[in-house]
C-alpha cells in the first residue's frame, strides 16, 4: 500500500473518530475546539456550544469523507494520485477554515 493511501485511510479513520467524540458529547464538546477552550468561562457563555459542536462534527465528516475518498480510489482502483490530490483538497479545505481573529472564528456562534 503505497504511503499516501494509508496517510488517506488513517487520516479519514481519525477525523470520524473525532467526529463520534463531538456527536456523543454534543455540546460539552466544544471545550475541544481550538481557540474556545482558551477564552475566560464568562466569555464562553456567550456562545451557542451546541451548534459549535454539530459544526465541528460535520467538518469533521466531510475532511473523513475527503480523505476517505482518496483512500478508497488509490487502494481499490490503483489510481495512483487520488491519494495526493485528496491530501491537496484536504488541505484547501483545511486552512479555507482556519481564523486567527476570534471573532472571525465565532461571531456566527454568539447567543442573541
Amino acid at each position: 500500500m503505497e504511503m499516501m493511501t494509508m496517510v488517506c485511510v488513517s487520516g479519514s479513520i481519525l477525523f470520524l473518530g473525532f467526529a463520534l467524540l463531538f456527536g456523543i458529547l454534543k455540546g460539552k464538546a466544544a471545550i475541544l475546539i481550538s481557540g474556545f477552550n482558551t477564552m475566560p468561562k464568562e466569555k464562553r457563555k456567550l456562545y451557542d456550544r451546541e451548534r459549535m459542536s454539530r459544526d465541528q462534527r460535520n467538518e469533521f465528516l466531510v475532511w473523513a469523507l475527503i480523505l476517505g475518498v482518496g483512500g478508497v480510489l488509490s487502494y481499490l482502483f490503483s489510481f495512483r494520485y487520488a491519494a495526493d490530490v485528496a491530501v491537496v483538497v484536504w488541505l484547501v479545505v483545511f486552512f479555507r477554515g482556519v481564523h486567527l481573529d476570534e471573532e472571525k472564528a465565532f461571531g456566527k456562534y454568539r447567543l442573541k
